[in-house]
């Protein structure tokens, strides 16, 4: 084996490295911008307001929209809004709703249309149930 086979040799191996980690990159992005565009839950329609229940400490509000984009059925939309810090964030996702039951079994536990959430890092998405 001679040096300059060596050298393309050593040369072949990081130009496919270098392929490798770009595809991996590109996939990556890739695959973040689908979730980003059909399910980050921060991107949902804000939708009319429905209803509203307050935890039992009063910690927590379980805000319901129901959207109706106009080529699709209805679908729910559940806020929860942290009372203390005025923050929020989504929970709660259906299709093919438009009423909004809320139960609060305790200061963590919320059941919305039949659905359990343990708050505040539980939620339902129908589009990742199967």
């Amino acid at each position: 084996m001679t040096a300059n086979s060596t050298i393309k040799g050593a040369r072949r191996k990081k130009i496919v490295k270098i392929a490798l980690i770009i595809s991996f990159l590109f996939m990556g992005f890739i695959g973040y911008g689908v979730y980003w565009a059909f399910f980050d839950m921060k991107r949902l329609p804000t939708g009319e307001y429905l209803t509203e229940e307050t935890s039992p400490d009063g910690t927590y509000t379980l805000k319901a929209y129901v959207s109706s984009p106009s080529l699709s059925a209805d679908a729910v939309r559940g806020e929860l809004v942290f009372n203390e810090s005025k923050g929020k964030k989504n929970i709660y996702w259906n299709y093919r709703e438009s009423t909004a039951k809320i139960e609060w079994l305790d200061n963590k536990t919320v059941v919305i249309n039949g659905h359990t959430l343990e708050v505040p890092n539980g939620k339902f998405d129908f589009r990742n149930e199967k």
